[in-house]
């Protein structure tokens, strides 16, 4: 399918079983809640669809249970993050197969390649793929960054089109559409400075608390589209102390826990990580059930 990398695309949990196999009546669940609040399309096996830990098998399971409840009303993007060339043209090929209409694609993981090692990645899977691609730039948890000298190389590439901003550099929005215009599209990664990256001219965001505040996340996207920036920031406000969850290296667990609270998922991880537990979980879940008991009520306008 056709589409834009254009508003909000949830990078979705990965819902778990207590037996550690894959929810899909949850997965319907959640699916369900993100399009009746409007999303513009879904993004499975990120960092918080706890990628590294599902089989092939259940990537494709995810996909094509995806696309099923979807009916090409939006898209549905598969994350790519491996080690190596070779394995990450396997995937993009696998993700054409089974159905995915776009890919999230991270430059190699555990090797800490260079400029010129990561523009030829992202153009060799490119060239092996007729997907469009979105470029996941994040270099606090990823140790490579992808400038936009870097990306000067890449507009050769027709096919990757976006890039899911996510160095905390605010102006990096601002350098991107200086540089390259309209070129890339440009969805901010970040949870907490989401609104400003959209204020400064970002195309859309890549969420996470979304897969627990589905609405509240797409009332902030349209309400910044229209122009009405108090009624966005009085959303904003409330949502920070939630944003904040989304900055932790338990993200995953913190996220899936809110999901929960809200109905829309479980807290089940797959090992190494483990479900919270005692005042950790406690100080979690009492931001969480501050932030639900707060939860705004936005009036039609």
């Amino acid at each position: 399918m056709t589409f834009e990398w254009h508003g909000v695309f949830p990078a979705l949990t990965t819902p778990f079983t207590p037996k550690d196999e894959l929810d899909l009546p949850m997965m319907d669940t959640s699916i369900a809640a993100q399009m009746k609040a409007g999303v513009h399309g879904l993004i499975l096996g990120g960092t918080l669809g706890e990628a590294s830990t599902l089989t092939a098998a259940e990537k494709e399971m995810l996909v094509k249970f995806t696309k099923e409840k979807t009916r090409d009303k939006i898209p549905v993007i598969l994350n790519i993050a491996e080690g190596g060339t070779r394995a990450a043209i396997e995937q993009a090929e696998l993700a054409l197969k089974w159905g995915a209409d776009g890919l999230m694609l991270l430059p190699p993981m555990r090797y800490k390649s260079d400029a010129r090692e990561t523009i030829q990645y992202f153009k060799q899977i490119a060239n092996a793929t007729p997907l469009p691609i979105m470029i996941y730039n994040n270099p606090v948890d990823y140790k490579v960054e992808v400038t936009p000298e870097m990306f000067a190389e890449l507009v050769p590439s027709a096919n990757i089109q976006a890039v899911k901003e996510s160095t905390r550099d605010i102006s990096n929005v601002t350098k991107m559409l200086n540089r390259h215009g309209q070129r890339f599209k440009i969805l901010c990664g970040v949870d907490t400075i989401a609104m400003e990256a959209l204020l400064m001219g970002a195309h859309g965001w890549v969420a996470g608390l979304v897969c627990a505040f589905p609405k509240e996340t797409v009332d902030i996207f349209e309400l910044v589209s229209e122009g009405r920036i108090e009624e966005a920031l009085e959303i904003h406000r409330w949502f920070m102390p939630l944003l904040e969850l989304d900055l932790h290296p338990k993200l995953v667990q913190y996220i899936k826990l809110a999901s929960q609270e809200t109905g829309i998922g479980t807290e089940y991880v797959r090992a190494p990580r483990l479900t919270l537990i005692g005042e950790e979980r406690e100080r979690v879940l009492h931001i969480i059930k501050e932030g639900i008991k707060k939860r705004p009520v936005r009036q039609l306008a």
